[in-house]
């Protein structure tokens, strides 16, 4: 099996930044496609950012483009989340998943079938 963690969490204040990293490890082998969604306290998951297999492209929800950076390193099997001009909206549980699917970025729940246990990210106003 493939095991997902996420790391980086906290609280900061607003206007203040984030580096969330997503590490695969287990029975890993070739490229991943990953992305981050995140689920805010009694709201539905919602994608985020993700990135093709060998990094080459990348898809940013609206609400966080100019604002969030999505970067991957294929050596070691981990994505990273820059969150730069964090705002209280952004408060939310952020994911990371993964899948070998080929083409441009997949934005659906569904699409994923390697899942993390997610980490807490709290901006205060």
């Amino acid at each position: 099996q493939v095991q997902v963690e996420e790391r980086g969490g906290g609280s900061v204040p607003a206007g203040g930044s984030l580096r969330l990293s997503c590490a695969l490890s287990g029975r890993t082998y070739g490229n991943y496609a990953m992305a981050w969604f995140r689920q805010p306290l009694g709201k539905e998951r919602e994608f985020v950012a993700g990135i093709t297999r060998i990094g080459r492209d990348t898809k940013y929800a609206y609400s966080v483009k100019g604002r969030f950076t999505i970067s991957k390193d294929n050596a070691k099997d981990t994505a990273f989340l820059q969150m730069n001009s964090l705002e209280p909206e952004d408060t939310a549980v952020y994911y990371c998943a993964a899948n070998q699917l080929p083409g441009t970025v997949r934005i659906r729940i569904q699409d994923y079938n390697y899942w993390g246990q997610g980490t807490q990210v709290t901006v205060s106003s």
